[in-house]
């Protein structure tokens, strides 16, 4: 149930959020307050965490809240719904 709720999230987020990484911040952050996947205090190390890892930032992210979630395939689950958006487009 937990990858189905990663993938729609993060599949909302790669549909509707324009304008980079972080102008889409406001909706990741809803996502993961709203399922309590982390505080607001761990929110803000992933901004961080993301910023200063190289790639797209908001991909950074999802990653590492899948990672946090479910490890190796819940990140690659919230990986692949931020970029399929992008791809299929």
């Amino acid at each position: 149930m937990i990858y189905l709720q990663l993938f729609l999230s993060f599949l909302k987020i790669g549909l509707f959020g324009f304008g980079g990484g972080l102008a889409i911040f406001s909706l990741i952050q809803h996502e993961v307050e709203q399922y309590g996947w982390m505080t607001q205090e761990e929110f803000v190390d992933i901004l961080a965490i993301s910023q200063v890892t190289p790639g797209p930032i908001g991909i950074n992210c999802a990653t590492y809240v899948g990672y946090r979630e479910k490890g190796f395939w819940g990140a690659a689950v919230a990986t692949a719904g931020m970029v399929l958006p992008s791809l299929i487009i």
